[in-house]
């Protein structure tokens, strides 16, 4: 039987966030998941109750998104949402930035639409991810989406949702990662498919990655490793 690496697994969140996904695929996920010991399962938060009992007695922890894939939401529905997941199992929540107030230059909403969301999250222990989307922003805004996301209070900055035009990229990650220094965690996610594409986020200052392909990339790290 092939062995796999653990501290590896425990980088990955196991994702599956499509509209059409059924609760075989889910628990199908939450099985892989179990056994390679990934860090997180993430789903919508339809699937959170049944997921939080299918993880229960395990250490994969149950992720979930909130305002998720636009961010447009308001800051009550957002947190309303947060909530709700907590309420059902949720212990990490990867939440969206108001994309098109950060674009406006409001960045008195933005921080208050995280500092909300952190907030509700932290009274019960439970970890925020900040999405911004780089794939919509140039490189100001990311610093800028990065230092509000600190400030506010959140636990890790994200590069992407996965619907939109692209995905993480290692530059991306590097940048994030020197706009918040140590202190922060810095999620990769979005198109990272392979090993290869793995390695280049956590050697750009990836402390997370999200990834749907998250069995073949440990297959093929054991099979490197064989």
């Amino acid at each position: 039987m092939m062995s796999f690496d653990r501290t590896l697994a425990h980088l990955i969140d196991h994702t599956i966030l499509r509209p059409d996904a059924v609760w075989a695929d889910v628990a199908k996920l939450c099985s892989e998941a179990r056994m390679f010991e990934f860090a997180s399962v993430c789903v919508n938060g339809w699937w959170v109750p049944r997921v939080a009992a299918e993880l229960a007695g395990s250490p994969v922890r149950v992720c979930t998104v909130a305002g998720f894939p636009l961010g447009a939401t308001s800051t009550a529905a957002k947190v309303a949402e947060t909530a709700e997941a907590i309420r059902q199992g949720a212990q990490e929540i990867d939440m969206v930035i108001n994309i098109g107030a950060l674009l406006s230059g409001d960045t008195s909403a933005v921080s208050q639409d995280i500092a909300a969301v952190v907030r509700v999250s932290h009274d019960h222990g439970v970890i925020v991810k900040v999405i911004i989307e780089t794939a919509l922003l140039d490189d100001a805004a990311k610093v800028l989406a990065c230092e509000l996301s600190q400030r506010a209070g959140a636990d890790f900055v994200k590069t992407s949702t996965g619907f939109a035009k692209a995905g993480a990229t290692a530059a991306d990650i590097a940048l994030m990662r020197k706009t918040v220094g140590p202190e922060l965690g810095v999620k990769a996610s979005g198109g990272i498919r392979t090993l290869a594409d793995f390695r280049s986020m956590v050697a750009a200052g990836a402390t997370r990655v999200g990834a749907s392909a998250s069995v073949a990339i440990m297959e093929a790290a054991a099979a490197e490793a064989a």
